[in-house]
């Protein structure tokens, strides 16, 4: 998964694969069958990973507001770490296939709808606090997280000083209500 969140598809081949693995070619296809399907779990893996730490990161936020704030604000440590900035998988994902891959924009799709599901549970819930107004509807809302979200790990990626990233959070929030 890190060199595919890394490389992008096209760009890690079987044999780095077959070496990161430690596993020889017919390992390989016996366990994965193809470089293809194991993208595909990778996608999978990594979906319900970050679904899951948002959810529990949710869980334990003291408001909804908070959650989202943190979220929004992650871009900025990408961009201030040690480590160059990878971005989403999804969402680099979705970037690199532009829709070509029937299976890929499915798996694309589905997590963004679950990362967008969890945006919203926040919003709803700092929307039930008085945080955000109940005025504006939830699910688009949360759709407008989730694109904020991509904007912002892109800005890292492009090497955007986690200043300016903090800046447009902090803007995002605002436009949340």
């Amino acid at each position: 998964m890190e060199l595919f969140w890394c490389r992008g598809y096209e760009a890690t081949s079987l044999q780095s694969l077959l070496t990161t693995m430690d596993i020889s070619k017919s390992s390989f296809y016996l366990a994965f069958g193809s470089k293809h399907e194991l993208f595909e779990r990778c996608l999978m893996a990594f979906r319900e990973r970050q679904v899951g730490r948002m959810t529990t990161a949710l869980e334990q936020a003291p408001s909804g507001k908070a959650f989202l704030r943190t979220m929004l604000l992650s871009a900025a440590r990408d961009a201030s770490s040690d480590e160059p900035p990878k971005g989403c998988l999804i969402m680099n994902t979705a970037t690199e296939f532009s829709g070509r891959d029937a299976v890929v924009a499915d798996l694309v799709e589905q997590g963004t709808r679950q990362f967008a599901d969890v945006f919203q549970a926040a919003i709803e819930r700092a929307q039930a606090d008085g945080e955000i107004t109940s005025a504006k509807d939830a699910e688009i809302l949360s759709r407008y997280v989730v694109s904020t979200m991509s904007g912002l790990k892109t800005m890292a990626k492009a090497g955007m000083p986690a200043e300016a990233i903090e800046q447009v959070a902090e803007v995002a929030l605002g436009a949340l209500g």
